[in-house]
């Protein structure tokens, strides 16, 4: 069994928490919103990395990055995409099981007509009161599973006047 770590929307802060849940995948895979290279070169000293432009990732190292992904592991084939919204743009291929995508900041698991979506929410700063979040998917011959992994940080300081 495969164990892919997914994590989107860090906007150049990758946690140390963020880090410990992912140690020990066999892959990751970033949804986009990177804002900046050192946040994947961090990440593949852990494993290798898939990554995607966000709408954040602007400068030109991000360039490089294409708008989708499509991986496999274990003959299960795997989408990725930054914004859910854009599918009608980038359409994924019929054979795909998985679509990760990131964007909304809302950790998130459904199926819909066979294909299992997943959002892992942010791992970089809490935006609203929505938790900071990666997810997993447990990969093998059979199938896919995914689950979402809150990370416990600390709440954000109040700032003062």
């Amino acid at each position: 069994m495969l164990r892919i770590g997914l994590i989107s929307d860090t906007h150049d802060l990758l946690r140390p928490q963020a880090l410990a849940a992912l140690k020990g995948c066999d892959h990751l895979i970033h949804a986009g919103d990177i804002t900046t290279s050192a946040v994947l070169r961090e990440l593949e000293l852990i494993a290798p990395v898939t990554a995607v432009r966000g709408n954040n990732d602007r400068d030109a190292w991000a360039q490089a990055l294409p708008e989708t992904q499509v991986v496999e592991f274990a003959g299960q084939r795997i989408f990725v995409i930054h914004d859910l919204a854009q599918l009608q743009q980038y359409p994924p291929p019929a054979d795909v099981r998985v679509v990760v995508c990131g964007h909304s900041h809302k950790p998130s698991v459904t199926e819909l007509d066979g294909v299992l979506y997943v959002n892992p929410g942010s791992a970089g700063r809490r935006r609203f009161k929505l938790p900071v979040a990666i997810a997993e998917l447990l990969v093998d011959g059979e199938g896919v599973s995914a689950r979402i992994i809150e990370l416990e940080v600390p709440p954000a300081a109040r700032r003062t006047r």
